[in-house]
């Protein structure tokens, strides 16, 4: 049977006073929004509906990065769940299977408890995905007979009795299609808030014949995320999970609590991870390779054997070939480093093919930007460049080639050239010495007046 997948994603989150939508807000360096997409692909869903509502323009920009087949719907007004699920019904017309609702401000749902939950449709006409509180505080409750739900109680409409459950509602609901949106359409808004709950939908089918039960998760898994405390503590938890992960998978970090992954990072066994190394997203490192402390990686590919660092950055395009040395304050951006290629010290290489086993000297720049397009560097296999070289793009230096220290390279380089691009220096007897002398002299003069 097909599933579909609806995100409900249209809360303005006052309370994280932001002009940013709440469910825009990152967590591993990817928006809340596509944590829940995310999980809910295991289910390999047919059809994809995402509800926007406050700043849905920049949420649905987002959503279509990701995938430009996810169909966007408006919720104009908030008027509860069942009225943000209600504005999928002409999206999903005709389409056959189950719905499963996610939330966008929820990230942790695990993929296997997505999977538990379509498990128990065989069994009930309605899952709800409940979870033992610690502190069942303002949750909604699932009222249970035996192993039936019989219905969902929100709290501010609970009475003492039932404020005592400790089995909660995360808001997370499975259903046939058909069944879903008859339900929906004969919930009404006679309760505390005013709002059409989707959680009436279980009391409603149970006075219909219809059955209803409960798949348990970890609380953690149903953690919302409504204030920026949430989000950090939200991070928190994220970070930990991923160090553990990396950790099981066989890489070693040298001091875990310092080292940042973001949701999509991947990290080969037996590679070695120093201190305060940040992933941003869209990093692949492949086994064996070591990134050492203070790099900033994002949008990259490290192959075997390769060391980045200290103090280097990777940005987005950076491809680093096996046993490629990229060192202490280097930049690599949009470049590709054949193997065995060494750009060791205090240098920018931006847009540009570095050769297999090239050696690219102290303060060797790309000079890629003319202020209006970029442009591209080609460095040859095994040439050598000379410290503080500047490469002003396009040019190319064969391979081979050597370029002398302080050059500007501005012509392309033939295989195995030396290029030389520097004013001839010129030497002035005593004029050192006199200068310094007459500079010391008005520098006195200032102070003494």
């Amino acid at each position: 049977m097909s599933v579909s997948l609806v995100i409900l994603a249209a809360g303005q989150g006052s309370r994280m006073q932001s002009d940013l939508p709440k469910v825009l807000h990152p967590l591993g360096a990817v928006p809340l929004v596509l944590h829940a997409l995310r999980a809910g692909r295991v289910l390999e869903p047919a059809r994809i509906v995402v509800v926007v509502g406050h700043g849905g323009e920049a949420v649905a920009q987002v959503i279509r990065a990701e995938d430009d087949t996810i169909e966007i719907v408006t919720q104009d007004q908030q008027l509860g769940t069942a009225h943000a699920v209600d504005q999928t019904r002409a999206a999903l017309d005709g389409v056959a299977g189950d719905v499963v609702v996610l939330y966008g401000d929820t990230p942790f749902i695990r993929p296997e408890t997505l999977e538990a939950m379509l498990a128990a449709r065989m069994q009930h006409d309605i899952v709800v995905l409940g979870f033992d509180a610690a502190d069942p505080g303002r949750y909604g409750r699932l009222v249970v007979q035996g192993d039936a739900l019989d219905r969902i109680v929100e709290f501010k409409d609970a009475t003492e009795a039932e404020r005592a459950i400790t089995l909660c509602n995360s808001g997370v609901i499975c259903a046939d299609r058909a069944a879903l949106f008859e339900l929906i359409a004969a919930v009404g808004n006679e309760n505390a808030s005013g709002e059409y709950y989707l959680t009436d939908i279980v009391a409603l089918g149970r006075a219909r014949g219809l059955s209803a039960g409960v798949v348990r998760c970890d609380e953690a898994e149903t953690l919302g995320i409504n204030t920026r405390a949430e989000l950090a503590q939200a991070e928190t938890r994220f970070q930990t999970r991923m160090r553990a992960e990396a950790l099981d998978n066989g890489v070693t970090l040298s001091a875990p609590e310092t080292v940042f992954f973001a949701q999509d990072t991947y990290i080969g066994r037996d590679s070695v991870i120093d201190q305060f190394v940040v992933f941003g997203p869209g990093v692949t490192v492949e086994s064996g390779a070591q990134i050492r402390a203070f790099s900033h990686l994002e949008g990259c590919h490290v192959s075997r054997g390769a060391v980045v660092g200290p103090y280097a950055r990777l940005r987005p395009g950076a491809e680093l070939g096996e046993d490629v040395r990229v060192g202490n304050f280097v930049e690599i951006k949009n470049a590709v480093l054949d193997d065995g290629a060494k750009v060791n010290h205090l240098s920018y290489v931006g847009d540009a093919h570095v050769g297999a086993r090239a050696n690219l000297g102290a303060g060797t720049v790309t000079c890629n930007y003319d202020g209006v397009f970029k442009h591209h560097t080609e460095i040859g296999e095994g040439a050598f460049i000379g410290s503080s070289t500047m490469l002003v793009a396009p040019v190319t230096v064969g391979a081979y080639a050597l370029t002398g220290s302080g050059s500007v390279i501005t012509s392309d380089v033939p295989d195995g050239a030396l290029a030389l691009g520097r004013a001839q220096q010129q030497n002035k007897p005593g004029l050192g010495k006199r200068l310094m002398e007459r500079l010391r002299a008005a520098k006195a003069a200032k102070v003494k007046g």
